[in-house]
């Protein structure tokens, strides 16, 4: 009797949830190809001459003959470090398969996705409308272990309308440090206000990235999510060469991330670096590679791209990669099905010991392939 209840308690033990970590930190980049992570620089755009007026720094930098030494180069500390140390997919030449699930392929859709863990058809454009769903950082905020411990900062100046701010109190930060907690966020401040913008609703990621840090190391956050977004809009631009050399900086800002991490006992060794992207591009025709739509969006939304009947393919492509601790080192993973974004949230929560099916079991479950 004494041996069957030992054996019940294991079982229950290892089916629930088991908390690998204290915090999370989840970045995403917009509209990064797994192209350029997996397979390099595509040179047909980096010697193209509607699309990169610094062709000759491109090849230098970043072109080499064969594919194994290109291949890692854009984004070294995530292509190298993360496949050293724990699990990354999304090379579909390897048979490594993510996308998005919602039928869209653009950035609210894709965000509420990656946030919320629940694919919902009715987010079907990019307008500042408050989001009727709940992301996993307000969920985890009803607990009290999680209340006031959550934050976000991002590029692109919708987020608070995906975080739905006014809902869920969640500290979202898209512009200036309204309360300068130090001198050299009022720096930032100061500095943000006199350098011009490249575009209306997107700041530079170079202040995204060091507002964040400051807040990580002030506030210490349990849960943080940081969106770069510059690579995306000089894509939209036709600007390859600007796409690329934003995307080797946004691997910069990850890298110190992680230092900084390393660098605080709140963090070092027990936090949990998740990394994604909100969806693909095209490859085929050459021009499709500025571009993300369904099939559905082109007809309904985004009607300027409607020469594509069939929308741009390949834009629900995506990658994704973690490391910390709980996580294997098992690198490069071919799982047995395509996995998909909506399943990010509830790895994440699974990570923190919380089982989502506790706060909306509408979200899709955890991911094995991140997992012991």
């Amino acid at each position: 009797m004494k041996i069957r209840l030992m054996v019940m308690l294991i079982l229950t033990m290892l089916s629930g949830p088991i908390r690998a970590a204290e915090n999370v930190v989840l970045i995403t980049i917009d509209g990064v190809r797994w192209q350029e992570l997996f397979r390099g620089l595509d040179r047909r755009l980096a010697e193209h001459e509607d699309y990169s007026a610094r062709s000759d720094e491109l090849i230098s930098r970043f072109w080499r003959d064969a594919s194994a030494d290109r291949r890692g180069l854009i984004m070294p500390f995530v292509y190298q470090v993360l496949t050293g140390q724990g699990v990354i997919i999304g090379d579909r030449d390897r048979g490594s398969c993510a996308r998005m699930s919602n039928d869209w392929n653009f950035s609210f859709p894709g965000y509420n996705e990656i946030l919320s863990g629940v694919t919902n058809d009715a987010i079907d454009s990019n307008a500042k409308v408050p989001n009727p769903e709940r992301t996993f950082l307000e969920l985890l905020q009803q607990n009290p272990a999680f209340e006031g411990r959550t934050a976000a900062f991002g590029s692109w100046d919708v987020f608070p309308y995906i975080y739905n701010v006014e809902r869920s109190g969640i500290p979202v930060n898209t512009g200036l440090a309204s309360t300068p907690a130090n001198e050299f966020e009022q720096f930032l401040n100061t500095l943000q206000q006199d350098i011009s913008p490249h575009w209306p609703t997107v700041r530079h990621d170079a202040f995204t990235h060091h507002y964040a840090l400051s807040y990580l190391r002030e506030q210490q956050p349990r849960v943080l999510h940081i969106a770069y977004g510059e690579p995306d809009d000089f894509a939209h631009d036709g600007k390859y060469d600007e796409y690329v050399f934003a995307t080797r900086r946004v691997d910069g800002f990850i890298e110190e991330v992680w230092q900084t991490l390393q660098s605080l006992d709140r963090y070092r060794d027990n936090t949990v670096l998740f990394i994604t992207v909100d969806h693909g591009r095209g490859q085929e025709p050459v021009e499709t590679w500025q571009h993300h739509a369904s099939q559905r969006a082109v007809e309904q939304y985004m009607t300027g791209l409607a020469m594509y009947e069939h929308g741009i393919e390949g834009s629900d492509a995506i990658w994704m990669a973690a490391m910390g601790p709980g996580i294997p080192a098992r690198g490069m993973v071919v799982p047995d099905t395509c996995l998909t974004a909506a399943a990010i949230a509830a790895t994440l929560m699974r990570w923190l010991g919380e089982d989502y099916r506790d706060y909306n079991d509408r979200m899709a479950a955890p991911m094995q392939e991140f997992l012991p």
